[in-house]
């Protein structure tokens, strides 16, 4: 792509003076930030450079079996030690996120950190965070952006097996093995070229979507048979899950992935949203179909952002005055996002 060489240019640069990289993933990393994070993690040291990667929290379960997620640091688990990995750093790559706040608990000595600093990423409005900001919101994930600045780098060499099962992991779990998103002609082509590098697509496709518990299959159905609420005069749906359902199945991180799409595939829905209960505020996820904004909802009501169909935010609150209020957003404005 033309367009990113001088971004390429510039990270050649980084990366050729830098002799400790940090690569650093976004708070509940999913599959795209751990997609990207690996595959420029694996790049990196093929080219002989010395190369760390943090989190500021867990991985989710159904992502640890991809090659080097086990050398991801994680902040909450071992705060001394990515504490020293951040000042000894002369390089952060910062991949699919934006903003500091992020960076969790790890916002801090992040960004009081005087190394050079690099953003990768392609969500929406990115803060001035970085001495060199690579933004591309059009494309489908952090991880397709990774591949093309690869691309450039090494002039369309095939990546090295690890490389591209971490870039396909991280395009499909932003589009939902293709079943939402902003992929376009260009992100299947490199599906393609992914495809002939021996890449095994079924194998990865059962780790990330059939590798779950029995617990989180009878999650699933208390979703669907209790937790759902069909508002069809809005053409939307709401799915909530207070903590006492989490504890009571089991839940693993990364269960509940996947559960706020269920709701669009209702006729006539176009909105979905899932509401969690976390300690002292309910987490929110949107997805939308066509042109519905769900980053409106989510940036206008409730401290957060993200894609056009896919967002998320927060509400410091009780879940039932959570959905109250949720639900008198959505009826002062679901008429203007639908009909306008």
């Amino acid at each position: 792509m033309k367009h990113l060489s001088k971004y390429a240019k510039q990270l050649s640069k980084f990366f050729e003076v830098s002799n400790s990289i940090l690569i650093i993933s976004h708070i509940n990393p999913d599959g795209d930030a751990t997609g990207a994070q690996l595959a420029l993690y694996h790049y990196l040291v093929a080219k002989g450079k010395q190369v760390d990667m943090m989190a500021p929290n867990y991985l989710q379960e159904f992502l640890k079996w991809m090659d080097g997620s086990s050398l991801v640091n994680v902040f909450i688990g071992n705060k001394r030690k990515c504490r020293k990995l951040i000042e000894t750093a002369d390089l952060i790559v910062m991949v699919d996120f934006n903003q500091p706040n992020r960076l969790g608990e790890a916002e801090k000595p992040v960004m009081r950190s005087v190394a050079r600093k690099v953003v990768i990423d392609h969500h929406l409005d990115p803060h001035n965070i970085a001495d060199l900001i690579v933004s591309y919101p059009s494309m489908c994930s952090t991880s397709e952006l990774v591949y093309e600045i690869i691309s450039c780098l090494e002039n369309n060499v095939p990546l090295s097996s690890p490389c591209a099962e971490a870039v396909y992991t991280g395009i499909i779990t932003d589009t939902g093995n293709f079943e939402y998103g902003s992929f376009t002609p260009r992100t299947m082509r490199i599906v393609a070229d992914l495809l002939e590098t021996g890449l095994n697509r079924e194998r990865i496709k059962d780790l990330v979507y059939n590798n779950f518990s029995a617990d989180r299959m009878r999650l699933m159905g208390l979703v669907l048979n209790s937790r759902m609420v069909v508002l069809p005069e809005l053409r939307s749906a709401y799915i909530y899950l207070t903590k006492a359902d989490l504890e009571a199945y089991s839940y693993a991180k990364g269960d509940t992935e996947g559960f706020v799409n269920m709701p669009l595939s209702i006729k006539g829905i176009v909105f979905s949203t899932m509401l969690v209960e976390k300690d002292g505020f309910i987490k929110l996820s949107f997805r939308s179909k066509g042109a519905f904004p769900s980053n409106e909802i989510a940036a206008g009501y409730f401290n957060g952002g993200g894609h056009l169909n896919a967002s998320g935010g927060e509400y410091y609150d009780t879940l039932e005055n959570t959905v109250g209020y949720f639900l008198k957003v959505l009826k002062e404005n679901i008429g203007r996002f639908i009909y306008e």
